[in-house]
């Protein structure tokens, strides 16, 4: 897959998101150039979501 805005290759690079204090750290496809960053519709409506609800409930 390409970066949308710099027409190169995207990488897997661990990346780390944050969310209410709390974060979770997950390999997906990233620009190394820009940044611009992919997450696939299974990760954000499985790993992702499951997270956001088990920390919302607190």
């Amino acid at each position: 897959m390409e970066c949308a805005k710099c027409n190169i290759k995207m990488e897997l690079r661990k990346t780390t998101f944050r969310y209410l204090g709390h974060e979770m750290t997950h390999p997906i496809l990233r620009c190394p150039v820009c940044g611009q960053a992919f997450i696939p519709e299974e990760l954000a409506n499985g790993k992702i979501l499951s997270v956001e609800k088990v920390l919302e409930d607190k």
